[in-house]
This record gives structure tokens, sequence and C-alpha cells, in this order.
């Protein structure tokens, strides 16, 4: 995208005139010499000095957010080649065999070898390299699990680890490293801040880069595409940050918006959307049929306390009735088997396969009857809700495998040299004099708002405050950038006087 910093850049090597008539476009003649600052009217180009300002302010501050969350991203799209890497002991068979046991001695073995605990659910194999996963329940572990992980053929337990949600430690720290660096609900406010913020440095790099120099090098593709090669000093390092913004604009869009829909605050307000369009994932019925009216009566027996279900009572046997239930329902490939959590629910049954085509089946089954007593079809999913699954599982770098990894990768990394470029030229354009150089470069002009046009005061001012309010995180930094540039002002103001 453009550059983070449109101020005339200082030296003299005969970019100067160019450089202004880029960044600060056709504003009109100079003030004569001694006539004081000139106070230009309002125009549309106010916007483009308004966006330059906005994307100065933006890249300066809010890069490090970005640059930390593309090297923890990029960390976190290979999880499933280092997972292999460090526990493929525990998650692949020593060799494949004829046919799977039945689960029940799966579950059997897993048990003998550790008995804590209670039984939560059981994940047959995706592959036929892929081991068994015997969920357990630890109190101590909070929301973690022990999973158990069992050669389907053999029966032989291959080993356990604490999971979180059927990750591995390695993937979860590094997921955590990426959401929230370690700092809990508090850390999420740096990848929120992140994700606020992409979508409007690129979109403003977009508009500066398209815009510039009254279009001379965007009336062609290669132009707009390609950095100019025979540039040199700022004005290369400022094509090849924009250049490289233009290829990875619509990958940056895709990553801010799916980010942002499962964030703290804005999270919040996209699932308000979803509640007022009916765009969650329809829920499973596990109540068995007449089952509510038996929990009726056995809360009014045990004088409004419940029973509840000991899942260690579950019959291992069950999971292979189970299991075949499902199978004749139409779910194939690997399966989730979770017991009921009391005697008046069903079994459900779930397929988690988040690679193109996904495979999001649901059925509630019934062992005592042999029957699916309820279903939820991937098909019937709503467009929202498909766009969010899928979007969530495409920016984790799951959806089309390899080639998703690999897109997200590049993305990640182009991301980082776009960001210290920017900084370059920041650093490129500070002023120099013959008795001292500035550490960096000078910020856009103040005051760009006054140059806007009426009509775009008129609507851009609700505009922001309805934006603000929707990405939350987003206007409060927002509100903090103006802060500091009052401020900033009222000082240098002070000063001159």
């Amino acid at each position: 995208m453009s550059s983070t910093q449109e101020q005339a850049p200082r030296d003299d090597r005969g970019e100067a005139v160019m450089a202004v008539a880029e960044a600060a476009g056709p504003t009109g003649p100079s003030p004569a010499a001694g006539a004081g600052p000139s106070q230009p009217g309002r125009s549309w180009r106010g916007i483009r000095a308004l966006v330059v300002r906005l994307h100065f302010y933006a890249g300066v501050f809010v890069a490090p957010f970005l640059l930390v969350a593309a090297l923890t991203g990029l960390a976190y799209t290979f999880t499933p080649q280092l997972d292999q890497l460090v526990y493929g002991d525990q998650l692949r068979v020593e060799q494949v065999g004829n046919g799977p046991r039945p689960l029940t001695e799966q579950i059997a073995a897993a048990r003998d070898a550790h008995p804590e605990g209670t039984l939560a659910s059981v994940i047959t194999p995706p592959g036929p390299e892929d081991t068994t996963r015997v969920v357990l329940s630890l109190p101590e572990l909070g929301d973690k699990q022990r999973t158990v992980f069992v050669d389907p053929y053999t029966a032989k337990v291959q080993g356990e680890l604490t999971t979180w949600y059927g990750s591995t430690p390695l993937t979860t720290w590094l997921d955590d490293l990426h959401r929230n660096l370690h700092l809990g609900e508090t850390g999420r406010l740096y990848s929120e801040v992140a994700a606020s913020w992409l979508w409007v440095i690129v979109a403003g790099g977009l508009v500066l880069w398209l815009g510039r120099a009254r279009g001379q090098r965007a009336r062609s593709a290669r132009g707009v595409l390609l950095p100019d090669r025979s540039a040199r000093g700022v004005r290369r390092t400022r094509g090849r940050h924009a250049a490289t913004g233009v290829w990875l604009a619509i990958g940056l869009f895709f990553l801010s918006a799916t980010g942002l829909t499962w964030s703290h605050y804005a999270g919040d307000h996209f699932r308000q959307l979803l509640d007022a369009a009916k765009g969650h994932a329809p829920e499973l019925v596990t109540t068995l049929p007449g089952g509510a009216e038996t929990a009726e009566g056995e809360h009014a027996a045990h004088g409004g306390h419940g029973t509840g279900h000991d899942s260690a009572s579950t019959d291992p046997a069950d999971f292979d009735a189970v299991l075949a239930v499902a199978r004749d329902a139409g779910l194939g490939g690997g399966v989730e088997l979770t017991p009921p959590e009391d005697a008046v629910s069903a079994w459900t049954v779930a397929q988690d396969d988040n690679r193109w085509p996904v495979q999001y089946d649901q059925v509630a089954v019934d062992p005592a009857k042999g029957e699916v007593t309820a279903e939820s079809r991937w098909s019937d999913y709503p467009a929202l809700a498909k766009l969010s699954k899928l979007g969530v599982q495409g920016h984790m770098g799951l959806l089309f495998g390899l080639a998703n990894q690999i897109l997200l990768a590049l993305i990640a990394l182009g991301l980082i040299f776009v960001i210290v470029w920017g900084y370059r030229m920041w650093w490129q354009r500070r002023p120099m004099r013959d008795d001292r150089t500035a550490v960096f470069g000078k910020a856009p002009a103040r005051g760009t708002w006054r140059q806007l046009p009426l009509p775009v005061l008129i609507i851009g001012v609700p505009a922001v405050v309805a934006l603000g309010w929707a990405l939350p995180v987003l206007g409060i930094t927002l509100i903090g950038f103006l802060v500091l540039d009052v401020t900033a002002g009222l000082v240098r103001r002070g000063r001159a006087a």
C-alpha cells in the first residue's frame, strides 16, 4: 500500500520535488515567502490529506501489533506438521492393519492404562494411519482434557497428552500466543487492535497508491502491481511497500474480517448480528422423546435437585452400537462420540472434518432403540453460519490443507516486509541538515479535517461513530490517537508562543 508517511523527503538526491508532488497532490501554489502558512479551503483533495494522516498514524502505532500477529500467526500456520513431528508416536499407528478393533476393546485398553477421571468422549481415526482418541475429564485439568491415544488395529495404548478441545499442547501454546500472548483476556486486546485496524490501513494504503501523482503510474496494471525498478531511495522503498500491499490486500481483508468474528468486543457484536439474522448453526436436540416429562418428574421427586448421569457408568459397548447407528445415518470419516449428560438425553455423534469439502453433520442417537432421534446437517446451516465457519477454518489454515497453509505463510511474510518497509520510509524521510539529522521523519500536517467538504463531514462523522460502536477497540484507539494529536499540537503551540 501507500507509505505510512507522505511528507516530503529531506535529501538533495533529486527526489524531493517528485516526492512532494506524489505525497501532497495538487494543492495549489505555495504561499509567498513570509506570508505565513496557507489556509486551504474545503475541497475533495482534503480527503486524500486526511487519509495520508490516518494511514501514517495507524501505520506507526498499530504496525507493532500487526508485526506480532504476523509472526505468531506464521508460527501457528504449520502446527499440523509440527504436531506430527513432535507427537508422531501418539498420533500415528506403527503399522496399518486389516481392520480396526471394536471401540469397546480400545476403550478398555485406555482405561486400564488410565483409570483416572471419567470418560468424556471417543474420537475415531480420520485416516487409516491415525490413532483413536479416548478423551478423559479430570477436575484438576479445568477446561482441558487428558487424551489417550490407542492403536485401532491392536488396541495398544501409544501415549497420552493434555489437550484443549482436541489440540495438542504445542498447538494450544501457539494458539494462545497468537490470540493473547499468554496474557489471558487482557492479552486478547492486542489481537483485536491488530484485526480492527488492519482493514483500515489496507484500505487507506490502496486509496493512496491508486490515486497518487494524478494517476500517472496507476494508468497501467504494471504501475499498480509492480514497483518502479528505476526508482531510488525512499521512492524505491515506497514502491515495494505499496505494490506488495496490493498483492496482499484481499488476503489481509479476509484475515481482518475473520479475526474480528471471534474477537472479544467486536465478536460480541457479530454474534448479536447472527442472533438478529438467525444466522447461527442449528442446534442439535439431544433430549430423548418424552425425556422432558421424565426430567420434570425426577426434578420434583428429588426436591428440586437433578439426579445427573454418571459418565463413569457408561457401558463401553454402547460406543460400538451408537457408532453403527451413526454410520447408517451417513456420518463417515472421523467422528466424535459423546455419552449423554443425564438419563434423559441422547448420545451425540459429530463429524469435525475441517478440510474442504467440510463435514459437520451431527446426529443424536438412542442406543436403547438403536435409532437417530435428531440430526443437524451442514446443508441446513444458514448462509451466515456457513461463511463464519468456513472463514475461521480458512484463517486457521485448515480449510484447503497445505495450499491454505502456504498461502497464509506468504501473506504473513509479505505483511512483515510491508511493515519493515513502512518504518524504513519513515526513517528515510527524516529531515536532514548540515548541522543535525532528525531521528524520524515528520508526521503529515495537522488540521486536514478542515479541508474536508461539508457533505463528507456530515456523512462521515456519524459513520465513524457507528463504526466505533461496531468495532469498540477501533473506536477507543481512534479516540486515543486524536487525544495524542491534540495534545502534541497544544505543546507545539505553547513552545512557539
